[in-house]
């Protein structure tokens, strides 16, 4: 009995203690997916949606573009968030024809808002494949119509561009040259750009202004103007000009960079062709041309470069040798020697002495040093390859000096009032830079000269 009674008991507590086993077993998974939940959303888990969305309201941008590292699921959520008519109100200001936003802390800019809009975009899409990325950025700013190229009806007093561009340069910091073809893509596709640059590259210049100006607009301010980097500003300028034939990338380039009015920002064309214009005028022009020429665009090589500048020189019609010559100067020495060595290769003499009186003009008139054309006169004459070019070029640019004199005396003899007054000002100065430049010949001829007992 006892043994009987003993070995009926024994199987009890056992059976007990497997049943207690299970019970236990379920008890921790539950704890268990509890806790990984837990974990990915921390103490927001205990928080209703509505709450949730609630507390997002007293963060800043900042703030949240850190919270969405936290968790995937939180990310996730915060995708959610941005995507609800609540979230585009708290996130997408529109502001943008006002310099400061309501109820910001002074001195907060909506600039800096789309900063920190664009690195929240930059986290929360970071597991999502380029292509998913764009589409959702695409579906949350699609409502902004200053984002658009002709969404502005104030285009030039409005602050959305630039917005959007320094929102895409922050979400695309550090992508590879891949996916930043993508992104061009896919913006180029978006605004249509590729039908709109077509028809100002091919129609009669002018004609189509607020068209050209909107492309300027859009160019620069959501392409070009937000890179730190040289190299990334090389990367988008190509790939808005390297579609293009040569003869519409000089227009296109005119476009986004030649000379505007103060008063309504379109494009001036006959800038270049009516008379002498300024250093500001050719400025962007330059910066643009050097920014080719320089190693970070590796696309392009030095003859592409030099015959997209000559292309220039005759957009819509010639330009005045002045402006070709303080374009050059503007461009820098690289650019411009290069360019001067060309002509004497080609056996172009007496055009290459016409650039060389008129950059002793430009250096004149804008008060740059006189040896400067100097030395780069004696680097072009080594380019000829045997002394009589060398010569011939030398007599030419005398002979340049001798028919410009003339022509300008001609210009104050025959000319009105107040064309008499302009044209004795350039008389002057030519004859200032002739002899200034003749002077550093000299001295350098005297440098160079044996000293005599």
């Amino acid at each position: 009995m006892s043994s009987s009674s003993g070995s009926s008991c024994t199987p009890i507590p056992s059976h007990k203690q497997r049943r207690s086993s299970r019970r236990s077993t379920g008890c921790w998974d539950t704890l268990d997916t509890d806790s990984q939940a837990l974990s990915a959303l921390g103490r927001f888990q205990t928080l209703p949606l509505e709450i949730f969305h609630m507390v997002l309201k007293y963060l800043s941008v900042k703030d949240i573009s850190m919270l969405s590292m936290v968790s995937k699921t939180l990310s996730q959520h915060l995708i959610h968030y941005i995507s609800t008519s609540a979230g585009t109100r708290r996130l997408l200001l529109q502001d943008f024809h006002n310099l400061e936003l309501p109820g910001r802390r002074e001195g907060a800019s909506v600039l800096e808002h789309y900063k920190s809009l664009g690195l929240l975009f930059k986290r929360c899409t970071l597991l999502l494949p380029t292509r998913d990325r764009l589409k959702y950025v695409h579906r949350v700013l699609s409502e902004v119509s200053c984002f658009k190229l002709s969404g502005c009806a104030s285009p030039l007093h409005c602050l959305g561009l630039k917005c959007y561009g320094v929102f895409l340069q922050i979400l695309t910091a550090g992508w590879d040259e891949l996916e930043c073809h993508r992104v061009f893509n896919f913006l180029w596709e978006l605004s249509n750009l590729a039908r709109k640059v077509q028809t100002v590259v091919s129609s009669r210049a002018g004609s189509a202004r607020k068209l050209e100006l909107r492309i300027r607009l859009y160019c620069r301010r959501v392409l070009l103007n937000h890179w730190i980097h040289r190299s990334d500003s090389a990367f988008w300028l190509t790939r808005i000009l390297k579609p293009w034939p040569i003869v519409n990338q000089a227009r296109l380039l005119y476009i986004i960079f030649g000379p505007v009015s103060s008063l309504d920002g379109h494009v001036v064309w006959q800038k270049m062709i009516e008379g002498p214009t300024d250093e500001t005028s050719l400025k962007g022009l330059a910066e643009a041309i050097k920014l080719l020429y320089g190693t970070e665009a590796r696309e392009w090589t030095a003859d592409d470069v030099i015959s997209l500048v000559d292309e220039l020189s005759v957009v819509p019609q010639e330009w005045l040798m002045e402006n070709n010559a303080r374009l050059l100067l503007l461009s820098g020495n690289n650019i411009c020697f290069t360019f001067m060595a060309s002509k004497a290769v080609n056996g172009r003499a007496v055009e290459l002495a016409r650039l060389m009186v008129f950059m002793t003009l430009v250096c004149e008139k804008d008060l740059y040093c006189m040896d400067w054309v100097v030395r780069m006169m004696q680097k072009v004459c080594r380019v000829f390859s045997t002394p009589w070019e060398r010569n011939n070029f030398l007599q030419c640019l005398e002979n340049a000096f001798a028919h410009m004199l003339m022509d300008m005396l001609q210009a104050v003899l025959a000319g009105g009032h107040d064309e008499e007054d302009n044209s004795f000002l350039n008389l002057f100065h030519l004859v200032n830079a002739q002899a200034n430049f003749h002077k550093e010949i000299l001295y350098l001829a005297m440098r160079s000269s044996p000293s005599t007992a």
